[in-house]
Formats: C-alpha cells, structure tokens, sequence
C-alpha cells in the first residue's frame, strides 16, 4: 500500500504550504464526499463507520458510529426528520500535553471541511461548526480559506453535488476555557452562555444545540471518516496493529525530556517503548525514564515497566489509566513529581468553571497541600486528604469529569510515588530541653 493508504491523516500534510482545493482534490480529495452523496444513503455512511470500529480521538474512545446512531433520522410519527441538526467540530485543544489536532488543521485543512461534511451527511445535519481554540490563530485563518474555496466550487451550500442535501459550515473561535472540551460547554459556548456543562440525560444527540439533535466530534476522529468510506470498513480495521480490536492509525505524540518531541502517525496498538524509544528517540541525555502520562493530564501515571503495553482504548484501560488523547507525557528522574502535580492541579482549579462544590473548591486545596509538600511545608494528615481528594472528587461526584480527570494523575502518583510525599512533610520542631 502506498502512503496515503498507510498514513491516511497526514499523507497530505503540509504545515508550510498546506494543499489548496486543486491540490487536495488531484490527491484524491473530496472523493470521499462524492461517494457518500452518489453511491451511499446516510445509514449506510453510518453503518460504515460503525463497522470500521472508529472510536473517538478526543479521549474518552467512544465508538463513532454508535454516537451517530443516537440521531433521530425520523419524526416521531416516522416520517423523515425535517428540522435542523447540527454536526460540532471540538477543535477546543486545551488538553495540556495535547497538539495533535492543530496539526491537521493547520496542515491539510480541506481534510477537515470534507469530513465535516461527510459526517454531517451520516447524521443528516443541515449545518455544521468548527469550535476552535482562540489561540489557534494560523488554523481560523486556513480553516476559513479552505472553506470559502469549497463554497465557491459547490461542496458547501445547498444541493450539494446534485444530492438534494446541503449544509453551511463556519469557524467558531472560542473565548478559551478547557471546561469548552466537554461537549456540552461546549455547546452552551457556542449560543453564547457561559460554558457550563449541561445535565445529561438529554443527551446532545436528542436534544444539543439550541435543542436540536446534535453530534459533537473531535478533529481527529472526524478526519478519519472521508478515509473510511473511501476504503471500507475492512481496510480501516487492517491499519491497526497486534491484538487491538480498535480500528485505524492513531496520531501518536511525545513531549517532555525526549530527544525528539514530536507527532506520528501510526498504527493504532503501537507500543509505547516503540513510541518513546523509537520514534522519540528515547530519554535524554543524562536521564532515565521515571513514569509517564498515556494520554494528556487528565490520564494516571504508567511506570517503566508498562512499555510495552499496546497503545489502544482496551489495553490501557486495563492497567489502570487512559489512553485519552494518545500523546504520551514523559518525566525524568531528576524531575519533582509534587512540583509537576502542582502545576497539573494549578491548571484544572483555574479552569474549573466553578459549577459544582467539589470541584470548585477541592481542586485550590488540592493544589495548596501540593505546593506545600513541594516546598516541604506540609502537615501531618496532608496525604490521608489528598487520598480523600481523590475519592470525592472521583467519577460520579461532581457534575461533569473536569474533577474526577484532574485527579488521575494524583491518585496514580500516591500509588506509585507515596515517598516522595513523605518526604514534603515538615519535622515537628524539637522540644526544649527543661
């Protein structure tokens, strides 16, 4: 198989000079789209999809095609459904330890266009938005070129390619706040409500946006549709590697004190060493390898010993953390884990939208006990509460995961690490002599 076979999501990538319509199309672009409108019903792109065991990029590894099964394709009195639907882009990349999607975006953005549009197609949706993060200044400005060119050669609009349906698409730049990554911020963001998450049930595909069915995707995860209908199901699912069950290749990273930072393409159940190892270059000069984050902050701490483990959804999982977005965060062994967990627990307290009270106020004592075992300012019983921290600020008690993802990492580094926050704790003062 060739590159574009292989590495389908960056085959064309071009970060200096990203291909315009002519050249995304000579490179096979938009056949995709073309195939979904000529040749496929919206079922059938789902069913495709669904198939194909495409599961979201964004973190949590959602099957794809499931989450657009919840669509309402009919009216109640089972007639076609004749409202708005609305197909989201989450581009809001605030993860920290994430950058993989400004990549696509910024290297190939008629990627993103087409694949918005052949999701909005599976689901049936008469409009589409972009939510980018605000500091993605260089993917608005060739998000929006790429969309004014398929605009003017009839792939956005109506009656798109003598189909009978159309859609519009638009970049919304958001205010950036992290909490927007959940979806449902993310849609009270974009009608112009503070960026809180929403009760669920409903869910957004019943009722999202301005209460209509809405999808909500992550840039990767959308990209690699147009690939799926253009192949098949049955190529996706070859790309993967080793026992994974997960379809397709996976934008892989690496950040930290590696020799060589950076992104790849590859097949999903990579390995980690061959992540960090091979493609990364390993640690360092002068430095070993002390644990590691799987997928961005909100992921627990894996050990040397978990290397070979396969990077995919399941694997990860069951060894105790998350494979999240798949961009792997290495710490040295001179580096302060309670300093790093400081500055982890610092970032989620300012970015907490302040909604529930577990989150608003147990994620500043969390962040105030770790800055004092840093300094070696801390107190007896200072452990016992960041242990508790980890259970009430734990899944099911707060009102979205912002809290239960900032304590991932805490509750990994007490596992693995309790000595050196032994180590943080103060000496009683001596007592003098009578």
């Amino acid at each position: 198989m060739n590159r574009a076979e292989t590495h389908p999501l960056t085959a064309r990538l071009n970060l200096t000079d990203p291909p315009d319509l002519k050249r995304y199309e000579a490179a096979g672009g938009y056949q995709g789209l073309r195939k979904a409108l000529k040749e496929m019903a919206p079922a059938d792109v789902q069913q495709t999809v669904k198939n194909a065991n495409l599961r979201g990029r964004g973190g949590a590894g959602f099957p794809t095609g499931v989450k657009w099964s919840f669509v309402p394709m009919t009216a109640p009195d089972g007639t076609p459904y004749r409202g708005h639907k609305y197909i989201l882009c989450n581009a809001d990349e605030m993860e920290p330890g994430t950058f993989k999607d400004r990549l696509l975006m910024e290297g190939d953005p008629h990627q993103m266009v087409e694949a918005m549009l052949v999701s909005g197609y599976a689901i049936g949706a008469t409009r589409g938005y972009i939510f980018l993060r605000g500091e993605y200044v260089l993917s608005a400005q060739r998000l929006n070129r790429a969309i004014d060119e398929a605009k003017a050669t009839g792939y956005l609009g109506e009656n798109i390619l003598g189909s009978g349906w159309g859609m519009t698409l638009a970049v919304h730049t958001g205010a950036g706040r992290y909490i927007c990554g959940e979806e449902t911020a993310l849609i009270n963001s974009l009608e112009g409500k503070r960026a809180n998450p929403r009760t669920k049930p409903p869910f957004p595909q019943a009722a999202g946006l301005w209460g209509k069915p809405t999808v909500v995707n992550n840039v990767e995860t959308l990209c690699c549709v147009p690939h799926i209908v253009v192949n098949g199901a049955d190529w996706f699912k070859s790309l993967s590697q080793g026992k994974s069950t997960d379809g397709g290749t996976k934008l892989y990273g690496v950040s930290g004190r590696a020799r060589r930072s950076g992104c790849w393409e590859l097949p999903i159940g990579t390995t980690a060493r061959e992540i960090i190892e091979e493609h990364a270059g390993g640690m360092a000069d002068g430095l070993k390898l002390k644990c590691w984050l799987p997928g961005g902050a909100s992921t627990d701490f894996l050990l040397p010993k978990h290397l070979d483990l396969a990077m995919d959804f399941d694997t990860i999982g069951q060894h105790g953390s998350r494979m999240g977005t798949g961009l792997i965060t290495v710490v040295d062994d001179k580096a302060s884990l309670l300093g790093m967990l400081y500055n982890l627990e610092l970032f989620f307290t300012r970015e907490s939208c302040g909604w529930c009270t577990p989150c608003r106020d147990g994620l500043p004592w969390t962040a105030r006990i770790l800055k004092a075992l840093e300094q070696g300012r801390g107190q007896p019983g200072d452990i016992e509460i960041l242990e508790q921290m980890t259970r009430d600020l734990g899944p099911g008690r707060t009102f979205c995961a912002h809290a239960p993802g900032a304590m991932e990492p805490l509750q990994s580094a007490l596992k693995y690490f309790r000595d050196e926050f032994e180590r943080g704790i103060a000496l009683p003062p001596r007592r003098q002599a009578a």
